[in-house]
Formats: C-alpha cells, sequence, structure tokens
C-alpha cells in the first residue's frame, strides 16, 4: 500500500513538473506572440497606407490628365478665335474703306472681294461654344463609407477551438482518422490545421517532447485521415505511415481569412505496433545488412575459414520434445510481449556456413504483430518465418523443429512451400510480390498472407514455448523489411472468423500435446498443427 502511494505521488510530482513546463513555455510564447501580433497589425497598417498612397497617387494623376485635356481643348479654341477676330477686325476695316470709294466700277470689285472674304472667314465657321467645362467635380470623391469603415476597425473575430470527437477517431490499417467539430457555427471558417506527432508518453503533449509537431494545412472538412505524411514505407507506390512510438498526439485549429484560433484540447491516441530491424550480429557474413533492408554479398565471406561450411550444430539440429525443453531450463515466455535484443545471441557466433540467415533484434513473448517483406524481383531463393533463438549457426530455417517459414526458390526449378522441421508442404498459391507475416504468440498461431490482397497463404499452429524472434533466408538477392505496422483489418477479420470456428482447427491434431507432430503439415492446409 505504501508502494501504491508512493506510486501516486511520483505520478502527481511527474503531472505538476510538466504542467510547470507548459505554464513557462506557454508564458514565454505570449510575449513571442504578443511582439508578432504588433508586427503584423504594422505591418497590415502599412499595406493600408501603401493602397491609400497608390490609389491617391492613381486619382491624382487622373485629375491631372483631366486638367490637361480640358486645357489643351479650350486653348486650341483660344487660338482660333482669337485667330478668327483678327481676320474679322481686318476685313471689316476694309469694307469700311470700301464704303468711300466713288468709282463705281471700283466699288463692285471691293463689294465682291468682301463677299467673297465674308464667305470664308473663319469667324463664320467657329463654334461660339466652349469644348470643355471648367467643372471638375465628376473627380470628386466620397470617403465618407470608408470613413465609417475605418473608424469601425476593430480585431477580427478569432474562430473558436474546435472539439475532437474522440470517438470517432480510428487507427486501423497503418491510417489515423481524426475527426472534429466546431462547439458554435462559424460561416467565416475558411480551413482548418491538423498538427500531430509521435509520443511515447501517454496523455497531454509535453513540451520537451523529443518530437516536433508536423502540419497538415488547408483541410476543408472536419475530418481527416494520415495516409503517410512522414515516417513512411513504399509498398506498390502507397505511403504508409510507420507506428514506432506507442502514442500520436493530435490538435486542430480553425482559421478564417485573416487569422487562426486557438488550438483544440489535444488528444493521445495509441498507435503501437511491432518495430524491430534486422540483428546484424547475428547475420551470415555474405548478407550485407542496412537500416530495414538484407542483401546478399558473395564477397562478405571472403576471408573467413571456410572449413565450417557444411557443418551440422548437433545442439540445435536434432528434434527435442517439450517436455525435455522444460525441464532444461529453457525460458517461459514473459508478461511483456517485445523484448529487444541487447547483443549478439548469447556466446555463440553469427550464422555460417549455408546458412545464410539474419534474425529480427526484438522477441515476440506475447500479443499479436504483423510485419511485411518485400524481395528483390531478381533474388533466387529467400525464407520468411520466425525461430527459436536457440537456431544453431548452421542450421536453415524450417529444417530444424525450432523454426518455421515459407521459403521461395526461383532457382533452376521454381518451388513456393511452407517447412518446419526439415519438411516441407508445397503451397498450390501464386507466390505474392511481397509477404505479410502474422503472429498470435499467445494463441500460438503463424500465418502468411499476400501482403497485397491479404490473401492467407499458409497458417501454422504452434505451441510456442519460448520468445520467438522473426527469421529470414536470403541468397542471391535481397529483402526489404517494413515494420511499425498494425495488423491489417482484413487479417483480423480472418483470425477472428477462424477462431470463431471452434472444432475446425482444434480437430486437426489429436496428438499428444508433449509430443512433435510433424504429419499435420501436409494432411491439413492451410493449418499446421505442431505442438
Amino acid at each position: 500500500r505504501d508502494s501504491q502511494i508512493i506510486a501516486t505521488l511520483a505520478n502527481k510530482n511527474e503531472e505538476l513538473q510538466n504542467f510547470i513546463e507548459t505554464l513557462n513555455h506557454t508564458l514565454g510564447r505570449v510575449q513571442v506572440n504578443s511582439t508578432q501580433v504588433v508586427s503584423d497589425l504594422e505591418e497590415e497598417f502599412d499595406t493600408l497606407y501603401s493602397i491609400l498612397d497608390e490609389m491617391k497617387e492613381s486619382m491624382t494623376n487622373n485629375i491631372k490628365q483631366e486638367t490637361v485635356r480640358k486645357s489643351h481643348e479650350l486653348q486650341n479654341q483660344l487660338t482660333q478665335s482669337t485667330s478668327a477676330l483678327e481676320s474679322a477686325e481686318e476685313l471689316l476695316e476694309f469694307a469700311n474703306n470700301a464704303l468711300h470709294i466713288t468709282d463705281e466700277g471700283d466699288f463692285t470689285k471691293a463689294a465682291k472681294q468682301i463677299k467673297d472674304r465674308v464667305t470664308m472667314a473663319p469667324a463664320f465657321r467657329l463654334t461660339l461654344k466652349p469644348k470643355a467645362t471648367d467643372n471638375m467635380t465628376h473627380l470628386m470623391v466620397d470617403f465618407s463609407q470608408e470613413r465609417q469603415l475605418l473608424q469601425g476597425l476593430k480585431f477580427l473575430p478569432v474562430p473558436g477551438a474546435p472539439e475532437i470527437m474522440l470517438g470517432d477517431c480510428l487507427v486501423i490499417d497503418n491510417e489515423v482518422t481524426v475527426a472534429w467539430r466546431m462547439p458554435v457555427e462559424d460561416s467565416k471558417i475558411d480551413h482548418y490545421i491538423l498538427e500531430y506527432r509521435k509520443t511515447k508518453h501517454e496523455g497531454l503533449p509535453r513540451v520537451k517532447d523529443e518530437q516536433r509537431w508536423e502540419v497538415v494545412d488547408d483541410i476543408k472538412s472536419t475530418e481527416h485521415t494520415l495516409q503517410g505524411a512522414h515516417s513512411t514505407v513504399l509498398l506498390k507506390n502507397i505511403l504508409r505511415l510507420r507506428f514506432d512510438t506507442r502514442f500520436m498526439n493530435f490538435r486542430v485549429r480553425a482559421c478564417n481569412k485573416a487569422a487562426a484560433g486557438d488550438y483544440s484540447d489535444p488528444v493521445t491516441l495509441e498507435t503501437r505496433a511491432f518495430n524491430f530491424g534486422f540483428d546484424s550480429t547475428s547475420s551470415h557474413l555474405n548478407l550485407k545488412v542496412e537500416d530495414r533492408s538484407v542483401e546478399w554479398d558473395p564477397q562478405g565471406g571472403k576471408g573467413v575459414d571456410s572449413k565450417v561450411k557444411g557443418k551440422e550444430n548437433k545442439g540445435s539440429a536434432h528434434f527435442t520434445n517439450l517436455k525435455d525443453m522444460s525441464r532444461s531450463g529453457t525460458p517461459s515466455p514473459k508478461r511483456t510481449s517485445l523484448t529487444r535484443s541487447p547483443a549478439p545471441r548469447g556466446a555463440r557466433d553469427r550464422f555460417t556456413g549455408e546458412s545464410y540467415t539474419v534474425l529480427g533484434d526484438t522477441s515476440v513473448e506475447s500479443g499479436q504483430h504483423y510485419w511485411e517483406v518485400k524481395p528483390q524481383k531478381d533474388c533466387k531463393s529467400y525464407s520468411v518465418g520466425l525461430a527459436y533463438r536457440n537456431l544453431g549457426k548452421f542450421d536453415q530455417l524450417g529444417k530444424t523443429s525450432t523454426s518455421w517459414c515459407i521459403h521461395i526458390n526461383n532457382w533452376l526449378q521454381n518451388s513456393f512451400a511452407a517447412k518446419h522441421n526439415n519438411k516441407a508442404k508445397n503451397l498450390d498459391v501464386p507466390v505474392p510480390d511481397s509477404v505479410g507475416v502474422y503472429c498470435d504468440f499467445d494463441r500460438g498461431q503463424l500465418s502468411f498472407y499476400n501482403a497485397e490482397n491479404k490473401q492467407l497463404l499458409h497458417t501454422f499452429k504452434v505451441k510456442f514455448t519460448q520468445p520467438v524472434v522473426p527469421a529470414f533466408m536470403v541468397w542471391c538477392g535481397g529483402l526489404t523489411l517494413s515494420t511499425g505496422l498494425q495488423i491489417p483489418s482484413a487479417v483480423r477479420s480472418f483470425q477472428k472468423t477462424e477462431n470463431g470456428l471452434g472444432g475446425s482447427n482444434s480437430s486437426i491434431c489429436q496428438q499428444d500435446p508433449a509430443e512433435a507432430c510433424d504429419i499435420c503439415l501436409y494432411d491439413k492446409l492451410p493449418s499446421v498443427d505442431v505442438p
């Protein structure tokens, strides 16, 4: 009881420390954000000033152009009218002089000249109306509405914080769907921003979390499905999330045309999946292990004593029944489901001889797990399966009682078979481009699927007596490993159906569960019962 009190106090202490960190972080962000919004406000006003200056300059130019146009037209009229007046005055003077002529012939001649000059006089062809007025009111502006708008300028209403609907969120088939709603309808919302990050901690996000927030912007609906924004693996050009942490934090905010609202309360979704890599310390020297790929390297074993090739490891080549294994001190499964291998497998050396094998670096001790393997197109031979860690360094997968696999051979004569204890069963199904491996340790089930269409290829029924590790064999080619995957819903559905059939699997083998059974490997497909 004291330990429970101490644990409770420790948890509360951790919560308070996390809350204090959050408050300090928020306090610091208030100052940063305040400075930022002032800067944004100044930028907006500078933009407004700039727009007003541009409009003022444009409208002033329009007034100047109108002034020039009117002045030019009026000046032309003035010049023409002045010239016409001068001509008219000259003609008037000539006419007055003609009145004093006494000679009838000369008078007649002068009168004709006056008539001709009057007919051609500019004064009689001019329009005595100004082509432009002095009115400039058509270029006046009324800023009363704009002035009212500016005087009514205030901070834009910020959208409220959305509420993530935890019951509608879903983690399945290597995708995460997050759904939310607005507590109050807001027609001004333009889009949403979803942020997420991976974490090892349950509960509220931590300020000092090792992962940064990833952003998905411009979401138009109130639901979004993550299909592989980062930490992805590639399978048939489909990007999928890789769940390499136990949890993911999510938060969302609404945005209108000018402002983003507060974040929703963050939620944490469990995204735990089986993560492991290749144990390079176990790999055959002819295998080159890099990250999550393994490739045959014929030059890798040079310099190694070749005398060991072909030898058998007598300590693990023969079948040991479960009673003997129990008495010999074989470790029993622990409560935890996974155990990361910290070092090479015991004091034993890496695989050698013709056992071109590499193991996974994490043991399976309980629970259900799924991973996928994709071979290179030109891979000549490979095996995918499980094995106990006491698999001998000369042993080949499927040829011992401590390993189970499916084997694909594309060299000389093609074959596709399930193998265990040095016996094989040919599989009458197409060889898939990639293989999905499903292990239910507690139910003692190992199933292989076509990773693309989830067609069941084969199932072993096994009573595991100790932790197992993923195991791989490669010759002349390579394999790519995809881990951190959710168990596909199609596989879960199939397993529920199979487990719900009652006696269909239990009747496969009626042998004493303490004895080994290899007959089932040939009698029943796709199920194989190996106690």
